[in-house]
């Protein structure tokens, strides 16, 4: 804690306030820090011992779901490897073009679902060949419109061992869907070469 405030007098003590404009960038983490911090300590809760205990639960839940992560990332490895996401891309991609997402994008809108990273991988590709095009455009709002939900169910609900999901995966699904959705028609309207 002393350390903490000692770093934070001697940035300031450093730093170039003539500009003025940067102050509430440069120290919003900190001070929230430090407000919490400041906080605990007036609720008189031991807050070194609170951070301790709270890091020992976050390793145990990161055991737990080792083997949930592990699954997904093997399954959609091999869906890829095997060749099947070509051949489903292949047989989406006359049904997508009513709703304006290009072939290219449909591997993307197929992994979201069930891993962040393998999307982002997949988003990453399509940047690469053309961060301007329409493809990369489509792709960067399906990204901000779908989320992980196969990830999330195995993740949280997993690591709290729930096992009747009841209408989860269908709400999440359908949110999904809706995103792909939105995000294509969207794209079409708003995209500018």
């Amino acid at each position: 804690m002393i350390a903490f405030l000692g770093a934070m007098i001697s940035g300031l003590l450093r730093h170039d306030w003539s500009s003025g404009e940067d102050i509430l960038s440069h120290w919003l983490i900190p001070g929230l820090i430090l407000l919490i911090v400041a906080y605990g300590f007036g609720r008189g809760v031991k807050v070194y011992e609170a951070v301790t205990e709270g890091a020992k639960q976050g390793f145990d839940i990161s055991i737990r779901i080792i083997p949930f992560l592990v699954a997904i990332l093997v399954a959609i490895g091999m869906f890829r490897a095997s060749g099947a996401m070509n051949m489903l891309t292949s047989a989406l991609s006359p049904y997508t073009s009513w709703i304006g997402m290009p072939p290219e994008t449909i591997p993307m809108a197929l992994i979201r679902p069930l891993s962040g990273s393998g999307a982002l991988g997949v988003m990453s590709d399509l940047l690469q060949q053309g961060p301007d095009s329409y493809e990369a455009f489509v792709a960067s709002t399906m990204m901000g419109s779908t989320e992980t939900t196969f990830y999330v169910l195995a993740i949280y609900f997993g690591s709290v061992s729930v096992t009747k999901m009841r209408h989860t995966v269908l709400a999440g699904i359908s949110a999904d869907i809706a995103g792909l959705v939105s995000a294509s028609i969207w794209s079409s309207v708003f995209f500018r070469p």
